[in-house]
Formats: structure tokens, C-alpha cells, sequence
């Protein structure tokens, strides 16, 4: 078992199902001339594929060299990038400072002999890395901050964070000039596209997460095609539906499947946090289905009853970005006791896939489809069945040659006969929600989920929970600096203890004084603990803010 101050970007995260041997070649180091970008091929060229894949490549050796005993060089170069649809991240609030959720790999830094390069849309206030690299386990602070180097693209425009960092080039040669020749050196990020593997090329390091050409197994509909192949129960349903007919027709052969369905659900392909999702209340159509105006009738309902998770959207918005991405159809699925668990996953680069955490979902919105929070470990009555399925599906994710860190959505409905049902309905092939919370515990305890028990031991071998959430969220909060939140957590003891592994750890400060809004991860040692752990940080921030003299 992993200990505090020896950790590894490969550790810590417990059994592996063994995947195919890969042979890897002999040398990780940064490609090019730093100060020379003339040589980068062309964005989309043959040139630039090979030049990648030659990259790609070296992924099974840096994994052989950075899963090795002791503290192990290496360089890291976090881009927190959410390479998502700039229309549909408009609608998170705050979603800039999403990239401040990252900050957890600052928790690398307590490996000495290992540097963090990390690189943000605007510069990270001085307090909130003070705040992350005081929690580092052995380590003194000042050895730490030495091998932190900051980047910034000083630009808050919409525009992904990895394309304002391609569009300055001074930039990327200040960071290909702080990587240097660094032995084991390689880019991570929150999610990838082309433009991480252009970044990837543009850089000279290997990309540690998922090759762009898998990505389909992200999209909506991709996910229902593997979860078919993986044998695991999903929902009925129709994917790759391209416009308003195909989805009109799709209602009616859901309904020929499952005459009973009370609502469908409409997902946009490339939707996130439940935000491109629109539930369609079916009770109009009952006396319907089989008249000849039966599709006139599903196209008024669409456009007049469909209910939609993002806030003001409307029929002919949902619509216009359904074409634009396609979809999926299926069946809502209902139940008196229905809960939200997720199987968080990693595939090695050397083919070997692991059940790396579950967490109940904690979900908001108009019909709890948007992600608002998650409970960890999930429930230990349903552990079982969510691990078989995981495991299905990382499998096959696996075999279809896919790298990295992923999550995957269930539904459980209580049954009559005591147990659950369960439906597959998403796959999440970046670091999601669930990321951060997890690795900050990881780091911090130096222990592991054990799929056996489907319990997390900490380094000294105590079980841990948290409760965590991304939206700790009230206009109270509007105005805090950083260095306020960091005061108030400080003067009403809600820090992290490192001597017991509990209390809250916060993130997203940067976020709070514009939008009122932060995250925090509270660690304790049971389901209850850590929950009250939470409403008592809410309650204490609340009653401290109204307070005119907290800071005295």
C-alpha cells in the first residue's frame, strides 16, 4: 500500500484486471527544440497524426518508469482545459474557475523529485496554492513551490483554454522552455479533443489520457452501442438520430417496445452535467399512439410540454444544437426509489483496466438530471452489481484500445424483491465531478478503494467518506476573496486535519466573490460524519458571513 510522501501519478488506486501485454519503446523525453516551433506539422495533416502517434507511443514506458519504487522523476504539465461546446459552457456558472478543480495535482508535489507545470485561463491567486500546497503530506513548503511553475493566457474570452494557449506561441515556447529534457515529462488535462492532441504535438509530450480517435465512446450514443456490446442492462432506446423526425419516429417505436412508458428522455450527444437533456411527459399521448395524427401530435408536445434541465432553454434551442451534435432517445426510467451511483474507472496505458472508486450522485435541476454533488463510497447493498457492470464495460473500453480516467452513470431502482435494478445510461470519458474529490482524498490519506469491501482504507488503514459538491452556492457569498474564505475557514476550524484525515477541503475559491459560489470535499469516517461534516461547513460559512466582525 502506497504511504504518505511517496506518491506516484500510477499509484494508489488498487487491483487491476490485466489487459494485453504492449511492447514500449525505450525513451520518454520531450521531442524539438523548445525555442522552434517552425517544425510543428500543420493542424490535421498526415504529419501531425504520426507525430502524435509517435507521442501516443511512448505512454507503456512512462508507465513502467512512473509506476517504479521510489520517487521517480517527472514532469508534469497540467492544462485544465473544458474543451467543451462553448454554447452549451456557457450555461455552467463560473465554469472558468472550473479549472481550479485540477489543483489537486499540486498534491504530486510532495514526491520531491517531482515538478508541476500548470497553466490557467487567468493567474490563480496567491492564497488558493498557498491553500493547496500547505496540505501537502512531508514536504516543506518552500521545496514544493520551487517546482511549481505558473502559466496564463490572461484571456477570459469563451474560447477553450488549450486553443488560447495554441494561439500563443510565446507561450507554448515558455512552456517547452520549463519542461527542458525532464525525463518522464507528459501533458494531462480535464478532457481531450483535437485540440489537446495539437497541444500534445505542439508541446513534444505524450498525452496521458484518451486518443482522440475513441471519443465517439463518450457521446450518447456511442455509450449505448459499447453497453450493448459489454452485456450490461440500458435503458430501451435508438441512437445516431440526427433531427426532429428521427426522433418523432424513435417515440414511436419506444412505445411499441414499452407501451407502458410514462416519459422519454432526448439527450444531446455531446451534452454535460445533464444539461442537454429534455424529458417529454408521455400522459397526452395515451389515446393517441395508433391515430394517423400521432406524429403531429408528438411534434406539438415536443414543442410545448418537453421540459428542459439547462435554464431557459426552449424547443427550437434544444433543437437547433441537437442537429448540430445528434442524440439519443429513451425511456425514462422511473421508480419510487431511484438513486444515481457512478463507477469512476482508469485503463492503464499498457491495456490493464480498474474500478477506481462508486459514489452516489446527488441530483438537482427540474427532473434530477443535472449533477450537483456526490456521497462516496456508493451504498454497499447495490456495490456488487455496479462492479460487474463496471467491469463489463472497462473491458471493452480496453479492448477497443482506449487510455485513461472515465466515469460511468447507473440508475438503481429498488425492486420488489428487496434488490436493485440497474440501468447503464452514460459514459464520462474525462475527469469529471467525481475526480477531484476522490484524488484529493487519495493524496492526502495515502490509501485506496478496495473493490472487495467497496470501502476506501486510508494509508493507516481506517475507512474514509466524504460528501462533496461543486455548488456550495449563495449571494452571501458574493464579494469573498479568496483570502476571506480562506480566513473564515480558518478562524471557525473547518481546515482539513491531516492528523485524523477529516474536515472540509475547498476548491473553486477563485469563483466565489463574482459568482458566490465554491466547491468542498468533506472527509470523515462514515457516511453520517461526512454529511454533517458538510451541513455544518454550510451552516458555519452562512452564519459567518452575516457576521460584520467575523474577522476579529
Amino acid at each position: 500500500m502506497a504511504t504518505k510522501g511517496r506518491l506516484k501519478v500510477t499509484d494508489l488506486d488498487g487491483p487491476v484486471h490485466k489487459g494485453p501485454t504492449s511492447q514500449a519503446p525505450s525513451v520518454v523525453r520531450p521531442t524539438g527544440d523548445w525555442a522552434n516551433l517552425a517544425d510543428l506539422p500543420a493542424h490535421g495533416t498526415p504529419a501531425e497524426d504520426a507525430r502524435f502517434s509517435e507521442l501516443y507511443s511512448q505512454l507503456p514506458q512512462l508507465w513502467h518508469n512512473l509506476s517504479a519504487e521510489g520517487h521517480v522523476p517527472q514532469t508534469v504539465v497540467v492544462v485544465p482545459s473544458m474543451t467543451l461546446d462553448v454554447e452549451e459552457l456557457t450555461k455552467l456558472k463560473g465554469a472558468q474557475h472550473y479549472e481550479e478543480r485540477l489543483l489537486f495535482m499540486l498534491i504530486l508535489l510532495s514526491s520531491p523529485k517531482t515538478r508541476v507545470i500548470f497553466v490557467t485561463t487567468e493567474p490563480i491567486h496567491p492564497f488558493i496554492i498557498d491553500y493547496y500546497l500547505q496540505l501537502l503530506p512531508g514536504i516543506p513548503f518552500s521545496h514544493a513551490r520551487s517546482r511549481l511553475e505558473l502559466f496564463a493566457t490572461y484571456d477570459t474570452s469563451p474560447k477553450p483554454l488549450t486553443q488560447k494557449i495554441l494561439e500563443r506561441p510565446t507561450l507554448l515556447r515558455r512552456i517547452r522552455k520549463a519542461v527542458g529534457h525532464a525525463d518522464n515529462a507528459h501533458l494531462t488535462v480535464f478532457n481531450v479533443t483535437e485540440l489537446e492532441k495539437q497541444l500534445s504535438v505542439a508541446l513534444g509530450l505524450p498525452l496521458l489520457d484518451t486518443d482522440p480517435r475513441h471519443l465517439s465512446f463518450g457521446t450518447k450514443s456511442g455509450c449505448r452501442k459499447l453497453f450493448r456490446q459489454a452485456n450490461v442492462p440500458l435503458p430501451p432506446g435508438f441512437e445516431d438520430l440526427k433531427g426532429e423526425e428521427d426522433i418523432i419516429d424513435s417515440l414511436i417505436e419506444l412505445h411499441k417496445i414499452s407501451p407502458d412508458m410514462k416519459r422519454a428522455v432526448i439527450k444531446i450527444n455531446e451534452g454535460f452535467s445533464g444539461d442537454g437533456n429534455a424529458i417529454l411527459p408521455l400522459g397526452d399521448m395515451a389515446k393517441h399512439w395508433k391515430d394517423k395524427g400521432a406524429r403531429q401530435k408528438l411534434g406539438e408536445m415536443l414543442r410545448t410540454q418537453a421540459r428542459f434541465q439547462a435554464h431557459g432553454m426552449n424547443w427550437d434551442g434544444f433543437l437547433r444544437k441537437f442537429v448540430q451534435m445528434e442524440g439519443i432517445v429513451e425511456e425514462f426510467v422511473e421508480g419510487e426509489v431511484k438513486l444515481s451511483p457512478s463507477v469512476q474507472m482508469r485503463i492503464t496505458p499498457v491495456g490493464d483496466w480498474q474500478i477506481i472508486s462508486t459514489h452516489d450522485q446527488v441530483l438537482g435541476g427540474p427532473d434530477g438530471q443535472v449533477f450537483v454533488g456526490c456521497s462516496f463510497p456508493a451504498r454497499r447493498d447495490y456495490q456488487d452489481i455496479l462492479h460487474a457492470a463496471g467491469d463489463k464495460v472497462g473491458k471493452a473500453l480496453a479492448e477497443a484500445g482506449v487510455v485513461g480516467r472515465f466515469s460511468i452513470d447507473f440508475l438503481c431502482v429498488a425492486n420488489n424483491n428487496g434488490g436493485w435494478d440497474l440501468s447503464t445510461v452514460e459514459i464520462n470519458l474525462r475527469k469529471g465531478g467525481t475526480t477531484h474529490p476522490f484524488r484529493t482524498l487519495q493524496f492526502l490519506t495515502g490509501g485506496r478503494y478496495d473493490p472487495e469491501t467497496g470501502l476506501f482504507q486510508s494509508g493507516s488503514g481506517h475507512p474514509k467518506y466524504y460528501f462533496a459538491s461543486d455548488n456550495l452556492e449563495s449571494d452571501k457569498y458574493r464579494g469573498l476573496s479568496p483570502e476571506d474564505l480562506i480566513d473564515l475557514v480558518t478562524y471557525n476550524g473547518l481546515h482539513y486535519s491531516s492528523a485524523t484525515n477529516t474536515g472540509a477541503v475547498f476548491h473553486m475559491l477563485g469563483a466565489t466573490s463574482q459568482y458566490g459560489k465554491l466547491g468542498v470535499t468533506c472527509i470523515g469516517d462514515s457516511h453520517e460524519e461526512a454529511k454533517r461534516l458538510y451541513d455544518y461547513t454550510v451552516e458555519t460559512l452562512d452564519k459567518a458571513v452575516e457576521q460584520h466582525d467575523w474577522m476579529h
